[in-house]
């Protein structure tokens, strides 16, 4: 036998909550103070804590402007010999007798710095050089040429290359003695 029976809603009528128990349970997110994080603002106390570790309050510190950043790229010289196979395979460095002639400005690299050990001797042209990583590859016997140097030797023999020798150095030294 089917028994007939009026829908949900028109047996709800008359009944003020409608089968959701007391009428403080079935309310909208106003209640219960907006839905998901709404409310932990600063001055939110309930659900700050949850949120102290987060970057919930907004952005942190200032970027530069690009026209104002660094744009150079560092290689360390422990990198310089993990990259020679790649360097020498792309046409970037070149093997001559006894040395590496490596041209790091056909690279993204600009700047030579010292960590790590000299295993090869090179002849490395690059923008900026630390004077860790000069000392480094010139006690092995290689030599780093930098944009302003012309050959990429010491003070003392670009004095020398002027036409100025040790002998009229020490006789200039005794005369203001």
């Amino acid at each position: 036998m089917v028994i007939i029976r009026r829908d949900k809603k028109s047996r709800q009528r008359g009944h003020k909550t409608h089968g959701w128990g007391s009428k403080k349970k079935h309310r909208g997110a106003g209640n219960r103070g907006g839905r998901r994080n709404a409310g932990t603002g600063k001055r939110g106390d309930s659900k700050k804590p949850s949120i102290w570790k987060t970057n919930y309050f907004g952005k942190k510190g200032f970027d530069r402007k690009p026209s104002i950043r660094s744009g150079s790229v560092a290689l360390n010289i422990s990198d310089l010999e993990a990259f020679l196979p790649k360097f020498l395979s792309k046409g970037i460095a070149k093997q001559k007798s006894d040395f590496y002639e490596v041209d790091l400005s056909q690279t993204e690299y600009d700047k030579l710095l010292g960590n790590g050990k000299v295993l090869h001797k090179f002849k490395v042209k690059v923008d900026f050089a630390s004077a860790k990583a000069k000392e480094k590859i010139r006690l092995k016997g290689g030599e780093v040429l930098l944009p302003g140097d012309s050959s990429g030797t010491d003070n003392a023999n670009d004095e020398a290359s002027k036409g100025v020798s040790q002998e009229q150095k020490e006789s200039a030294d005794s005369q203001e003695s």
